[in-house]
């Protein structure tokens, strides 16, 4: 196969059970017991109208501008794949618009994670399939290549390989390796446990807040 220009096949992908788990924590909390290191980037953001994001990731490197594999990656999605594509962070052709867009929806694709502009906006917005994207711009896609699927890409430094499990909401994207899936749920949900133990006792004024002055005095701050 020509680097750059190439059609690999996804080896594994994280198991349903695992995304429906993931499904149902916030990303900043899975975000948190990954050590606040990995990010998609705040331009990132979501298009849809509501509902989160979750789901085993098929990638794509494009030339920016241009959305032949983009339009290949839907035609071999699997109902549920999140399409990731790497497009350079380019805003000035769409990458995806309202007719891949309901090609994708008929094929049960479970998102799309574009670092690059999309078009038709209203249309995302009233489909509800969960979009996120860099940017949005009138101007149309080429269809001429090159480019790669399923094979790793990167977004603003966070790298994504086939089958790694992707997490979108309201905060931005996130992809958990297909290694720690199993060791990131346990943490991510009890970190949201103990953040719903937190909110608890903020609403019934029994937080203790003394961490605080501890925190400041450790590190040196003159407190009144």
């Amino acid at each position: 196969m020509a680097a750059g220009f190439r059609i690999a096949r996804r080896t594994r992908t994280v198991a349903p059970g695992l995304v429906t788990k993931f499904a149902t924590v916030p990303v900043a909390n899975v975000s948190d017991v990954m050590t606040r290191m990995t990010a998609g980037g705040a331009q990132l953001r979501p298009l849809h109208t509501g509902g989160g994001l979750a789901g085993p990731a098929l990638t794509v490197k494009t030339r920016p501008g241009d959305n032949l594999m983009v339009h290949k990656a839907i035609d071999l999605a699997a109902p549920g794949d999140v399409i990731v594509v790497d497009a350079g962070g380019d805003l000035t052709n769409a990458i995806i618009g309202e007719l891949m867009l309901a090609h994708a929806i008929r094929r049960g694709v479970g998102g799309f994670v574009i670092d690059g502009a999309v078009r038709d906006a209203a249309a995302i917005r009233a489909a509800h399939l969960p979009v996120f994207a860099a940017g949005v711009t009138h101007r149309g896609p080429y269809k001429d290549g090159p480019g790669e699927i399923n094979l790793p890409i990167a977004i603003n430094g966070m790298v994504v390989a086939p089958g790694d499990l992707i997490l979108g909401d309201e905060d931005g994207v996130l992809c958990v390796p297909f290694d720690d899936c199993e060791t990131v749920l346990a943490a991510a949900l009890a970190k949201q446990a103990a953040e719903l133990r937190q909110m608890a006792a903020t609403q019934d004024g029994s937080i203790d807040r003394s961490w605080v002055d501890a925190s400041l005095a450790r590190l040196g701050c003159e407190l009144p």
